[in-house]
């Protein structure tokens, strides 16, 4: 089989389930915000565990990111899969937090209010965008076709970057004013 034909056989194989899941993991999470479970005490305790998750899931990427520079493939692969990991995980405990616990309104005034509703707006529909962004950068990679892996990792890795670092802001911002 050459080269071509590979390439588009990874194309094909991958495509749905790319589009699947980055359709499906938006909708599960809008529809799974609006599900309240009674029998479970609120799970207060895992905000600024997710928001720690978002801040190592940073530091990870900006360590990635240094590996590829200096031709470390292997660190560089690891701290990726890590990363996804961790941004699952992530998902997870943010939508259980959300199912056992009523939304905390940001009690900020003026200013400031502006700066976190302008950093929440972004960071959440950019974490929605960046799921497709990071399938195609990953399969692209496992597919070996790393020229193309590059052309968008070059894209998705600020995006996922800024979505980490927002995330520990958000937290940052709105931790006062949990009850």
């Amino acid at each position: 089989m050459n080269k071509p034909e590979t390439t588009s056989n990874n194309k094909l194989k991958y495509r749905g389930l790319i589009i699947l899941i980055s359709v499906l993991i938006p909708a599960v999470v809008v529809v799974l915000l609006f599900v309240r479970i009674e029998s479970i005490p609120p799970l207060t305790f895992l905000p600024p565990i997710y928001a720690s998750i978002n801040g190592l899931t940073a530091l990870l990427l900006i360590l990635a990111y240094r590996s590829i520079l200096k031709k470390n493939v292997k660190r560089h692969e690891l701290l990726m899969k890590v990363s996804i990991g961790l941004s699952v995980v992530f998902l997870v405990m943010y939508v259980l937090y959300h199912m056992t616990t009523d939304p905390t309104p940001f009690g900020g005034e003026g200013f400031i209010r502006y700066v976190y509703f302008f950093i929440l707006i972004t960071h959440i529909t950019l974490s929605v965008f960046i799921i497709p962004m990071v399938l195609v950068t990953y399969v692209r990679a496992i597919s070996k076709m790393f020229e193309k892996h590059k052309k968008i990792a070059r894209i998705t890795f600020p995006i996922w970057l800024y979505i980490a670092v927002t995330g520990v802001i958000v937290y940052l911002m709105i931790s006062p004013y949990y009850t």
